[in-house]
């Protein structure tokens, strides 16, 4: 067993890009799933070739939620026609060649005149499989806070506001997004251990919509844990092209289906372990690493597919098992209905 896999792992936790040609070996691409639809009598309405390409095939939409020392929040007032007056986070859509980095940045500075460094993602969300919204937390670095004499289309104003009743605001969804960041920043002052830490998108670049999963199972005998491998030409973590037309639950769903067959066993989803996305050469794709774990033991969890339970060392099977235990030791994934 290559040492390149368990490699290969330590980078996804610590944030950083894969090298090599199994980061792109997908197991599962549409064109399977649309034959497993086939097999099963239900005709697929997914276009095999899909290829995300921002503005026209996909969406990815950043957010950010920036705190100032009295804990204040950053709101802008929103200036377009169909919620003009309501108040929201700094948001926006990113736009062709953007990293999420630097579309957080941009929209940051246009709607509210300050500038920002990023610090980490918050968590991500995702509407059916074409739709993302990547939050982030920052610090202000510069500029100057909007007025309302600066009004534009980008916004009427900015302000950091305490109290979120005061305002009439445009949807409720933000208020869950402003907790979760409340939340992280009291978790790093205090240096919470059960939180994660800093980390940013990684920047590598993919042509398709990528879903690797980082799977954890112990096993009965040895108490060890041991992770997920798929034999696909090499090594590699498990990966199936997210499906445009369905919702991630279902991504997921028939992905684990097609490693452990109907009846696989009950397993949770806690978390994204890492984002890559890098559209610099012409590709909008992205991999989301998602951590799952098994509550039975390996020894009661068949593979079907062309797997194989891989023992990790201590060492990474603590640190991982530490993100299965902590429900913030990972970066929320929420599925919107």
């Amino acid at each position: 067993m290559p040492d390149s896999v368990e490699s290969n792992l330590i980078k996804v936790l610590n944030g950083l890009p894969l090298v090599g040609e199994e980061a792109e070996i997908c197991d599962f691409s549409l064109e399977e799933q649309n034959e497993a639809l086939e097999s099963q009598g239900i005709q697929p309405n997914v276009d095999p070739h899909y290829k995300p390409i921002v503005g026209e095939t996909v969406t990815y939409i950043v957010a950010c939620v920036i705190f100032n020392q009295h804990n204040d929040v950053l709101m802008i007032q929103e200036a377009k026609e169909s919620c003009a007056g309501k108040w929201y986070l700094p948001a926006g859509r990113m736009e062709k060649g953007e990293t999420i980095v630097e579309a957080c940045k941009r929209e940051v500075l246009e709607e509210t005149g300050l500038e920002i460094d990023c610090t980490t993602i918050l968590m991500v969300e995702s509407a059916g499989g074409v739709w993302l919204r990547f939050v982030l937390t920052g610090k202000v670095i510069g500029g100057t806070l909007k007025t309302p004499a600066q009004a534009n289309r980008e916004s009427l104003q900015a302000k950091w506001v305490s109290n979120l009743d005061e305002l009439s605001l445009r949807a409720s969804d933000i208020i869950e997004l402003i907790e979760k960041a409340r939340s992280y920043v009291h978790a790093r002052k205090t240096r919470d251990p059960t939180w994660h830490l800093d980390q940013l998108p990684s920047l590598r670049a993919y042509a398709h919509l990528l879903l690797r999963l980082v799977i954890v199972i112990k096993k009965k005998a040895t108490n060890r844990v041991h992770i997920l491998l798929s034999e696909r030409t090499s090594w590699h973590l498990p990966t199936c092209q997210i499906n445009p037309g369905k919702s991630f639950h279902s991504t997921l769903r028939k992905f684990m289906v097609d490693l452990f067959g109907a009846e696989v066993p009950t397993h949770k989803p806690h978390g994204l372990l890492s984002i890559e996305h890098d559209p610099r050469d012409g590709k909008d794709g992205a991999c989301l690493t998602l951590l799952v774990s098994f509550r039975a033991p390996l020894e009661e969890v068949p593979i079907i597919g062309k797997c194989v339970w891989h023992e990790v060392s201590k060492e990474l099977g603590d640190k991982l098992l530490q993100r299965v235990v902590s429900r913030n030791a990972t970066f929320q994934f929420h599925v919107v209905k």
